[in-house]
C-alpha cells in the first residue's frame, strides 16, 4: 500500500473551511445596513452541533454592548435533540468576539 507524499503545508491550509449556517435576509430588508463586521461566537456544545443541523433563527436576534463587550441577544437556537438533560437554553445571549477598536465604532 503507497501513502500520500507529505506536504509542507499544514492540513488544511489550501483549503476554505468557511461555510455560511445562516443570514438574516430579512433585517436587509427592513433596514439600512451601513456597516459590517465578521465576529467569532462563543458557544456551547449542544449549540455548535445544533446549528451544524441548520436549527437557528436570527428574525428577533440584535447585537447589544455591555461592559465593553458584545453579545448577540435574541438568536434561537434549537436544543440539541440527542443532548438528553444536558442542554443549552436557546435563547440565551452569546458572546460575540470583535476587536476592541470594531466594539468602539
Amino acid at each position: 500500500m503507497a501513502s500520500k507524499p507529505k506536504s509542507s503545508q499544514p492540513r488544511g491550509a489550501g483549503q476554505s473551511t468557511r461555510k455560511i449556517i445562516v443570514e438574516n435576509r430579512k433585517a436587509r430588508h427592513e433596514f439600512e445596513i451601513l456597516d459590517e463586521w465578521e465576529a467569532g461566537l462563543v458557544l456551547l456544545g449542544t449549540e455548535v452541533k445544533a446549528l451544524r443541523d441548520g436549527k437557528i433563527s436570527l428574525d428577533e436576534a440584535y447585537g447589544r454592548v455591555d461592559g465593553g463587550e458584545v453579545f448577540l441577544v435574541g438568536a434561537h437556537i434549537e436544543p440539541y435533540t440527542h443532548a438528553g438533560p444536558r442542554n443549552h437554553a436557546p435563547t440565551r445571549k452569546r458572546k460575540l468576539l470583535l476587536h476592541r477598536l470594531e466594539i468602539r465604532k
